[in-house]
């Protein structure tokens, strides 16, 4: 089988979960076969272990120049270490362009929690791209970096390559930049991703679970805690527009009736630094069921946030190539609506999954 050829834009716990988690399918392949973590071990054939990441991009001083292998395990990534006997990817971390990418408030915090910006000249992304023969670029910046991730989106473009936006800036689900990636031919996915099992898939769950049975909801809340650098990032409440209208919409998307904006609160809560990479959510629902009876519902949820999306990644990338090989053109509908948080188009999660399971069987084109 052919390799899928990968770039990584921010090596953050993201990509570290995600090449550690190919390693480990590379290893066992009992699990891999057994569907251990996975939604689908192969897609059109493709294992986890035939991603090969061709090409990297960060602006943090302790990674740039460095091979990925060891970058993914620079500070101040702090995810859940899955495996450390890495035989690559040998592939340099390449100085990628700042823009919006580094909040302002980070500079207040310790350097073992915050990026460190690198003084090395940003590469030519669009030609490194092109060079590497790169065919997927999945896009891991922190939230609120919209310049940087369109500065990407646009590099994608001019080198034909085909983006998977895991962030909550709005491009697949954007007209302009879809018909863009349409009119080149390019096949893409987004935007900002779900995990695998997350406080935004199981809220949306719980939501469609009371619609179904009858609950009428008023009222709900996800506060979510945590302590790796996307919560510290999410400090600075102005980068939060994109991600609130991302979350909130996955939940209101499956309501009848919307809430009313007061009702419905779904966002980052605080930063607490000793969580490191684990993520707890805290989900209520109040509503009235039969005969106008008062049902309230409490969830905890206690996750590794990075490798809780990292399947979800490697089915997206696997899903683009069989695109690419089928010469599909412009965001994928199903797929996007089953492993993303605010496609183009919202549909119920099983029936996103069918619709997914149709489109990696041929039933369906985007």
């Amino acid at each position: 089988m052919k390799k899928i050829k990968v770039a990584i834009v921010g090596v953050g716990n993201c990509a570290s979960s995600l090449i550690q988690g190919i390693e480990f399918y590379r290893r066992n392949e009992k699990a891999a076969k057994d569907a251990l973590g996975l939604m689908n071990y192969e897609i059109g054939g493709y294992r986890p272990q035939d991603i090969e990441i061709v090409a990297a991009f960060d602006v943090d001083k302790r990674k740039v120049g460095l091979p990925v292998k060891k970058a993914i395990f620079q500070l101040p990534n702090c995810t859940q270490l899955i495996t450390n006997h890495l035989p690559g990817p040998d592939t340099l971390v390449q100085m990628g362009e700042i823009h919006d990418g580094i909040s302002e408030h980070m500079k207040d915090y310790p350097d073992e929690r915050r990026f460190i910006p690198s003084g090395a000249k940003p590469v030519n992304v669009a030609e490194v791209l092109k060079k590497t023969g790169a065919e997927v670029c999945i896009n891991y910046l922190p939230v609120g970096s919209t310049k940087a991730t369109e500065f990407y989106a646009e590099a994608c473009l001019k080198a034909g390559v085909s983006f998977i936006n895991c962030m909550p800036v709005f491009i697949v689900s954007d007209g302009k930049w879809a018909k863009r990636f349409a009119d080149r031919g390019i096949p893409v996915i987004g935007d900002d991703v779900k995990s695998q099992v997350g406080a935004t898939i199981v809220h949306r769950t719980l939501a469609k679970l009371c619609e179904d049975r009858g609950v009428k909801i008023d009222r709900t809340y996800q506060l979510n805690t945590g302590g790796n650098t996307d919560f510290l990032n999410m400090l600075n409440r102005s980068r939060l527009q994109h991600k609130k209208i991302s979350k909130t919409e996955a939940v209101q998307s499956q309501l009848v009736e919307r809430l009313d904006a007061e009702n419905i609160h779904i966002g980052p809560s605080d930063y607490v630094p000793w969580q490191n990479d684990n993520k707890v959510a805290f989900i209520r629902i109040e509503g009235r069921g039969f005969a106008n009876v008062p049902l309230h519902m409490e969830i905890r949820l206690s996750v590794e946030d990075s490798p809780n999306s990292a399947g979800v990644a490697i089915d997206a990338i696997r899903c683009l190539k069989l695109a690419r090989e089928r010469r599909i053109k412009g965001p994928l509908y199903s797929v996007s609506s089953y492993l993303m948080k605010h496609p183009p188009k919202q549909y119920s999660d099983s029936q996103a999954r069918k619709l997914t399971q149709d489109f990696i069987a041929g039933r369906r084109k985007d």
